[in-house]
C-alpha cells in the first residue's frame, strides 16, 4: 500500500501532491497551514502527516535520480540575516530535491548592508518572483512580520530565542527512528534531556512543545542563570497539558535518559554576567 492508498483511507484530502516523477500518483494531503512559523500552532495530526511526509521522502531520496516534481516551477528564496551552513544548505538542497528553482540570498552581501528593511526586502524577492520564502533572523519574530508581508508561503528557518520548527520536527523524526522500536517508535515514556543554553535556544523552546506532545518525559538542565523563567512554564505546563522537568543537576538530568541533546553556549545572544567562565560551563 502506498503512502497516498493511505491517506485516501483517512479520507483526507484537501491539496494533491505527486510523490513521485512516473507515473504521476497523488498523494492527498490534509494540510491546511499556509506557512509555518513555530510548532505551537500544529496539531499532533499536522505533526503525524511531516513525520509520514518524511518517510516518504526518504524512500526518493535513496532513488538514482532523488527528485519529485512537487514544486516544479515554484520559486523558492532563502533569505538568511544569520550566519548559517547546515540549516541554509538543507533548505536548499531539500528544494532542488522538489524540483523549485532556488534562490539564495544572504543578508550580509545584500542591499540590507546599505540600510534595505526587512519588509522592503520581501517585496523586492516578491516583485522578482518568490512564491515561498525561507527566513532566519536575529530577531525573535521577523519571520511573523514576512508573513504579514509576502503573499506567498513563508517557512521559519529560525527566529532570535523564539522558534525553530523544522529542526523541532527533524529532532522529533530523528528520536522515533534510532530510538528502540524501530522507525516511527512511540517517545511516550521516554525520557529526553536537552543540556546546556537552554535561555537562549530557540530550538529548545521548540522541542518543549513537540517532545511533550509525543509523550516524552522531558528534563531541561543547565546553570541556573540559562534557566530562567523555564522552571515557572514547567510547573504550568507545556503542549497538550503535559509537564517537562527543569534541573541544575546534571546527574539527576542524564539518570535513565533515552536521548540526550547538547546545547551550545550561543554567546552570540548572551548578555554578560551569566556565566563565571566558560569553563565553569
Amino acid at each position: 500500500m502506498t503512502v497516498a492508498d493511505r491517506e485516501r483511507e483517512d479520507g483526507a484530502a484537501t491539496i494533491a501532491v505527486p510523490i513521485v516523477d512516473s507515473p504521476p500518483h497523488e498523494q492527498p494531503v490534509a494540510w491546511r497551514h499556509r506557512h509555518l512559523l513555530d510548532v505551537d500552532v500544529l496539531t499532533w495530526a499536522d505533526i503525524e502527516l511531516v513525520m509520514r511526509t518524511t518517510d516518504a521522502m526518504r524512500e526518493v531520496l535513496a532513488r538514482p535520480i532523488a527528485k519529485v516534481p512537487a514544486l516544479r516551477g515554484r520559486n523558492v528564496t532563502i533569505l538568511f540575516y544569520e550566519a548559517s551552513t547546515r540549516t541554509r544548505v538543507s533548505f536548499e538542497v531539500a528544494a532542488k530535491n522538489l524540483s523549485a528553482d532556488v534562490v539564495n540570498i544572504a543578508a550580509a552581501t545584500s542591499s540590507v548592508t546599505k540600510g534595505e528593511s526587512l519588509v522592503d526586502t520581501v517585496r523586492t524577492v516578491e516583485a522578482l518572483g518568490a512564491q515561498m520564502l525561507v527566513i532566519r533572523h536575529a530577531v525573535s519574530g521577523a519571520p511573523h512580520l514576512a508573513a504579514e508581508t509576502f503573499s506567498g508561503s513563508v517557512i521559519n528557518g529560525g527566529d532570535g530565542w523564539h522558534a525553530h520548527p523544522t529542526q523541532a520536527l527533524l529532532d522529533l523524526y530523528t528520536l522515533r527512528s534510532r530510538l528502540p522500536g524501530g522507525p516511527g517508535a512511540s517517545l511516550e515514556g521516554r525520557k529526553i534531556a536537552i543540556l546546556g543554553d537552554v535561555l537562549h535556544s530557540r530550538v529548545a523552546r521548540s522541542n518543549i512543545w513537540t517532545l511533550p506532545a509525543a509523550g516524552a518525559d522531558l528534563w531541561l538542565c543547565g546553570p541556573a542563570t540559562l534557566l530562567r523563567g523555564f522552571d515557572v512554564w514547567g510547573v504550568r505546563g507545556a503542549a497538550d497539558g503535559r509537564r517537562f522537568h527543569v534541573t541544575t543537576s546534571v546527574a539527576e538530568a542524564l539518570r535513565d535518559a533515552d536521548a540526550v541533546m547538547a546545547l551550545r553556549i550561543q554567546k552570540e545572544r548572551m548578555a554578560a554576567g551569566l556565566l563565571p567562565s566558560l569553563r565553569e560551563y
